[in-house]
């Protein structure tokens, strides 16, 4: 069994799960969009049972959008997201960003376009720098 590791952004809150995702969407919805703070939600599934927090999991907060079947989960220190068991309870929701590692699939698709934001098209090939430009 693979194992990937993760955190927040302050490592407040660390966990790892088997690296054996069963999906990965980029999602441009505009909840999505909110809770990220960008273009688009980079999401990993996998089973629940998956996963074993190893720090802070009492540091954990829960959001979940009025009638929507959308949730976000974070680190109540740095804000960061955090994986996060979806509304039905069948699936660990892990936003790909959190992750140390690679996860075992890459991104399958990209969802809720018709409410993508109207600059990433662009965005996407716009220069790209290995840091801050001078």
């Amino acid at each position: 069994m693979s194992v990937v590791t993760g955190s927040c952004l302050c490592e407040s809150v660390v966990f790892e799960c088997e690296n054996s995702f069963t999906q990965f969407h980029l999602c441009h919805c505009i909840q999505c969009r909110k809770v990220t703070g960008s273009a688009h939600a980079s999401n990993l599934f996998i089973a629940p049972n998956k996963i074993k927090w190893l720090k802070g999991e009492n540091l954990i907060k829960r959001y979940d959008v009025p009638n929507r079947s959308i949730s976000s989960a974070f680190c109540t220190e740095c804000g960061s997201g955090v994986p996060y068991l979806s509304g039905s309870g069948n699936a660990l929701i892990v936003p790909a960003g959190c992750l140390d590692g690679a996860p075992n699939i890459e991104a399958q698709d990209n969802i809720f376009c018709d409410e993508k934001a109207q600059w990433y098209d662009k965005a996407i090939h716009a220069k790209q720098f290995p840091k801050f430009p001078e």
